[in-house]
């Protein structure tokens, strides 16, 4: 993996995006998210949801990256389910968290930004969990094209976060907005539902299932 922010431009040049600090940088939660989840998976709390809904979007055996996998409980899931997965996760503490906690799943310390044609194709992207609204800042659209260019003939990107309220550090990431960059890294929404449940859309929390813009 290459280091996002191992160099620093000279002053008074304009900082790449990829030597950008990420929102969940600036925010320092590894510790607080892993021990969240670590402590409702102890306590055998439902924690499978967005991997329920993701199943379903799956025929058997299928192929799907987890962008942004945290401490990999969505990608266990599916794991369980079948299917052959691949996380990424760029926050060291998570990915060695997920590998003590679920030793059987591939996860390798990655950022979206570093994806390519060839690490593809995919049946799936799951990017979950208010992971895009912690990317730094102005590559969400580089980020949502490196998802696109992994897909497979027929693969479909499964994306939630809050639209109100996100979580500290995060930004605030309007339905408008976020759409508009979809169509921008040639993407077009299949579904737009509030929960993993496919409740109706609303203004608190969006999910969306996306795929590939026809040519």
């Amino acid at each position: 993996m290459r280091d996002m922010n191992s160099t620093t431009p000279p002053p008074g040049e304009p900082i790449p995006t990829t030597t950008r600090r990420t929102r969940w940088q600036e925010a320092g939660q590894s510790g607080n998210y892993g021990k969240r989840f670590a402590d409702l998976i102890s306590a055998g709390e439902d924690v499978d949801g967005e991997a329920r809904l993701a199943d379903t979007l799956l025929p058997r055996g299928a192929r799907v990256l987890d962008a942004g996998a945290g401490m990999g409980r969505v990608a266990a899931a599916l794991l369980r389910r079948g299917h052959d997965v691949v996380a990424i996760e760029p926050d060291p503490a998570l990915v060695r968290q997920a590998r003590e906690t679920y030793p059987g799943l591939a996860i390798e310390e990655r950022d979206i930004l570093d994806l390519g044609p060839d690490d593809g194709p995919f049946d799936l992207v799951v990017c979950v969990g208010n992971v895009i609204v912690f990317l730094a800042e102005d590559t969400e659209r580089r980020a949502l094209g490196a998802m696109r260019d992994v897909l497979g003939e027929n693969g479909r990107i499964l994306v939630g976060f809050h639209l109100q309220d996100p979580p500290p550090h995060a930004r605030t990431y309007p339905a408008a907005e976020f759409e508009a960059d979809l169509a921008a890294a040639g993407l077009r929404v299949d579904l737009r539902a509030s929960t993993y449940q496919l409740h109706p859309a609303n203004d608190a929390y969006g999910v969306w299932v996306l795929s590939r813009a026809q040519a």
